[in-house]
């Protein structure tokens, strides 16, 4: 059998479609639109606005409330590879480098078991916005159908812990552990690891998975810490407070309760529609409404799964990664609203072109944008239609809109938010872009008006437009006592966004100066296994045992990363957030810290695939040698 797409019952709702015509006068007004909402939402503080969780919530995000945490001895030991982090990212690489016959190595996390963000976030009604069949990684390796096209929290953190358990990963963890100190030893040539449960061992190799999504904190909203009553953040839930549990159990503790939530981005569209339906009454305090289009979830037949050929998962990755760099596929095999949005821009430039008797391959990115804002305009006018559809209140639907462009924020697909404010106890309050006023003992006050609370939830996401080491938690000092932090006071500094210059033996897995592919990040830590595999072997065969960037190979790269300027996500006419850093220009720091390769991801992977392959190990040196030399 070929591979092809997953089959879909006819129950299950459609992609929204454009609206086939929007006139020119309607255009100017959209554009003046959304300017004028961009504008009430500017803060002079701009991402400095939000506050670290401690000393406001119970649950801060150094508590574990999962894992009982055991007292242990600590260790003084040696391995060859540690991994920071215990999240996707890590699993990843650990499974390549056993794959290459590697095996003294540690994993060291904070948290109680394997899992990474989706060990921490267990709000009800949590799951990915991408597709199972390309956002789980391994999916053939550990024999994994999963059960929907989009699948929930419990079971993404279950194949997370079965990846561990099929890779034998769980005897190299180090658990409920949180780093304290990273430095590198010249005359040991490997990194002194410092935790502060006491651990005091040493490391050859260090790779960092800490993640773009791994502090949470809370908005810039006096009084947080006067509130007297139960509150809590979606990242750090506690079903103490609301009874249920992560499986869509009934949060029968809120039957009676006044529930209150702050934010309504991507995790509140998620846990609002159970929150909606559990509780007394749930207040919605909006800032800034998200644009939420069909989701159109339903299950995997096993019998079409059971018949895919070997190598599937490859190459539904591909031709996930080539419609989202804007490439050209004959099939699009997950078909959601991702791929539909990339594909909607690429049919519409064509069109233009055909129009003008262009030749479409001689397009640049400059007619990618008038595609994209043309085809937007007709979408999102689309998404507005199907709110005031589903939202019976036409108020409360007119506050439900989103005004801004598709990519302005992280887009949302949701088949039962809208819905949600319909239920005579779900109450939105919609803020006109400036926030809640201020919290006290007993509530909230917004618009000037006091919503007394029984609880308070805060669905305000987390930490992005810090530093690295700050997201982190830690510092990393490299050679000559060189900060991490000092070295990118100017913005990230790296080769292929994982090698960094004086910090040797040192690899960081993350999205930004490589293939940045945020649609689904797993796409990018599955690679970076297979790249860090590569010259872990490499260095084995040289009999060498440091691997660092060139001093030419990084500055070089940085000016790669530079030199782009293909950027669809956020922009200075989008409503403020951590896409387009809160509404604020963006300076060479912020250029750097979300740089990417300016080809886009497609062209990325294929060029580190040959990279990692070819056996030249351009701009890395082994033993501060290049491979021709070293060999």
């Amino acid at each position: 059998m070929t591979i092809e797409a997953i089959p879909v019952p006819e129950s299950v709702p459609e992609q929204i479609k454009p609206v086939e015509v929007v006139t020119e006068e309607e255009r100017a007004a959209l554009r003046a639109k959304y300017l004028e909402e961009r504008d009430k939402r500017i803060r002079a503080d701009g991402a400095q606005q939000y506050k670290p969780l401690q000393g406001i919530l119970k649950l801060s995000e150094d508590k574990d409330p999962y894992t009982e945490v055991k007292p242990r001895a600590p260790l003084s030991d040696h391995v060859d590879f540690l991994f920071l982090g215990g999240g996707f990212a890590a699993l990843s690489v650990c499974a390549r480098l056993k794959e290459a016959g590697f095996n003294n190595m540690r994993i060291l996390d904070s948290g109680g078991n394997f899992g990474g963000v989706w060990y921490w976030n267990r709000f009800p009604g949590a799951m990915c916005d991408t597709a199972a069949m390309v956002y789980l990684p391994l999916l053939e390796e550990v024999g994994t159908r999963p059960s929907a096209k989009y699948v929930r929290g419990p079971e993404i953190l279950a194949h997370a812990q079965r990846i561990a358990t099929h890779y034998g990963l769980y005897e190299h963890a180090l658990f409920s552990t949180h780093l304290e100190s990273l430095t590198w030893e010249e005359a040991g040539q490997c990194w002194r690891v410092k935790t502060k449960e006491g651990d005091n061992f040493t490391a050859t190799h260090v790779a960092m998975g800490t993640g773009p999504l791994n502090k949470p904190h809370l908005p810039g909203v006096p009084g947080l810490e006067k509130f007297q009553r139960p509150a809590m953040h979606t990242a750090r839930w506690d079903f103490g407070v609301t009874g249920g549990g992560w499986n869509g159990e009934v949060l029968e503790k809120l039957k009676d309760k006044r529930v209150g939530i702050i934010g309504t981005g991507a995790t509140a569209v998620q846990c609002i529609p159970q929150l909606g339906r559990d509780s007394g009454e749930l207040f919605v305090f909006q800032r800034t409404a998200s644009a939420v289009a069909v989701r159109g979830n339903h299950e995997i037949d096993p019998e079409w799964f059971a018949k895919l050929d070997k190598g599937w998962q490859a190459k539904w990755l591909s031709n996930f990664v080539t419609l989202m760099s804007t490439g050209v596929a004959d099939v699009d095999y997950v078909h959601d609203g991702w791929t539909d949005s990339v594909k909607r821009i690429t049919a519409r430039m064509v069109e233009e072109a055909m129009k003008k008797g262009q030749n479409p391959a001689d397009l640049g990115f400059a007619d990618y944008m008038k595609a994209y804002h043309l085809s937007d305009d007709e979408y999102t006018t689309a998404v507005r239609a199907r709110t005031d559809e589903v939202v019976k209140d036409k108020k409360t639907a007119d506050a439900l809109k989103a005004w801004y462009r598709q990519y302005c924020k992280r887009p949302c697909f949701h088949d039962e938010y809208l819905e949600t404010f319909n239920i005579p106890t779900v109450h939105l309050v919609d803020t006109d872009g400036k926030g809640v006023d201020r919290v006290d003992e007993t509530g909230v006050w917004a618009n000037g008006k006091h919503y007394e609370l029984d609880v308070l939830i805060y669905a305000t996401g987390f930490e992005f437009s810090s530093s690295y080491t700050s997201r982190a938690g830690l510092e990393v000092f490299g050679r000559n006592g060189l900060a991490l932090s000092d070295a990118w006071a100017e913005g990230m500094k790296s080769y292929q966004g994982m090698h960094v210059r004086d910090f040797p033996n040192l690899f960081i897995v993350g999205i930004f100066q490589g293939a940045s592919l945020i649609s689904n990040v797993t796409s990018n830590f599955t690679d970076a296994g297979l790249t860090i595999a590569a010259m872990l072997k490499k260095e084995k065969e040289l009999g060498t045992k440091v691997i660092e960037t060139s001093e030419k190979a990084q500055e070089d790269w940085v000016k790669l990363v530079l030199s782009n300027t293909n950027k669809i996500t956020g922009g200075p006419e989008c409503t403020p957030g951590y896409y387009n850093n809160e509404g604020h220009e963006e300076g060479l720091k912020q250029r750097l810290d979300g740089g990417r390769y300016p080809h886009g991801s497609h062209k990325y992977f294929e060029y580190i695939d040959d990279w990692r392959t070819n056996g030249k190990f351009e701009g890395i040196e082994f033993d501060g040698k290049p491979v021709a030399v070293a060999a």
